[in-house]
């Protein structure tokens, strides 16, 4: 699922194409508003909020969106749009001004809603990470309160919006946390270098299409510890590792190194996991001693 940084350069993508123009062409193709058009109104802004992205309208209307895990919106040139995007099984949103087009693919959330009732969609979230309204006193109160695993508060939008599994486990192994460590036992101090190292990912993130923690932008050398399960860590040489965190069925997946976050999650049998990509990658090998 694309982290908050992601959603906010597509949604500054598309407020780049769309923002102060009017829309000549909509189709929304979602159960209950396929019949809406959204032609003749003018496009006010388009912003994110966490992994949402609100698309504001004339008329106090809101397109709301969330991608999911294999969401995407695309920018083409309206002038000479090719048909095949219009026949695209995946396509779930078009709308279009008169020199760019945004083509929502595989859009994993649509609503048309008015302006005023955005907190219906998106009032739950904690505060954006890469928001105006980010507040991280607030954040760590919030994470000081959570009486679950802190890759598992982390991860809960309520608590914060806009991290994901990628930037969660590169914060934790930054920090040399354990992402198995209860969050309301972990000092305010502790909390807040969490806080504010999620920001620093994050808001570098998103000014690159390479989400990076390591400072390299090449391929294989952009992360610590996120997809590096079976390869050996860049800072202690142990094994990373992934693992479930959270509960059934909401629990997501962690990378994480053994030897510089505090040993073996609980839900680690420590067997040998081979690494992403390699054969045999996702079977389980003989324990590891």
């Amino acid at each position: 699922m694309p982290e908050g940084d992601t959603v906010w350069r597509t949604a500054t993508r598309l407020h780049q194409a769309l923002g102060g123009k009017l829309i000549i062409e909509s189709d929304l193709r979602w159960p209950d508003i396929s019949t809406a058009d959204l032609t003749g109104r003018r496009t006010l802004e388009v912003v994110s909020r966490g992994k949402h992205i609100l698309h504001r309208v004339e008329g106090g209307l809101t397109v709301h969106s969330h991608l999911r895990m294999e969401g995407q919106w695309r920018v083409e040139a309206t002038s000479g749009l090719a048909k095949r995007w219009r026949a695209n099984p995946g396509l779930r949103a078009l709308v279009a001004a008169s020199d760019w087009t945004a083509l929502g693919l595989r859009l994993g959330m649509l609503d048309l809603v008015p302006t005023t009732r955005e907190a219906d969609l998106v009032g739950h979230l904690g505060p954006d990470v890469l928001g105006a309204d980010w507040d991280a006193a607030r954040a760590v109160n919030n994470l000081a309160r959570a009486v679950v695993p802190v890759g598992q508060a982390l991860l809960d939008q309520r608590n914060l919006a806009g991290v994901g599994t990628m930037w969660c486990a590169e914060t934790l192994f930054l920090e040399k946390l354990n992402p198995w460590v209860t969050a309301s036992e972990l000092s305010p101090e502790r909390l807040e270098r969490v806080v504010a190292r999620a920001h620093r990912l994050l808001d570098n993130g998103k000014n690159h299409a390479v989400q990076s923690s390591t400072g390299s932008y090449r391929l294989g050398e952009a992360h610590y510890a996120h997809a590096r399960s079976g390869r050996p860590c860049r800072r202690c040489g142990a094994t990373v590792r992934v693992a479930p965190i959270g509960r059934p069925p909401q629990e997501r997946t962690i990378f994480y190194c053994p030897g510089c976050q505090g040993g073996l999650g609980p839900a680690d049998d420590g067997r040998v996991q081979r690494p992403l990509g390699s054969e045999g990658s996702t079977k389980r090998s003989p324990r590891a001693r």
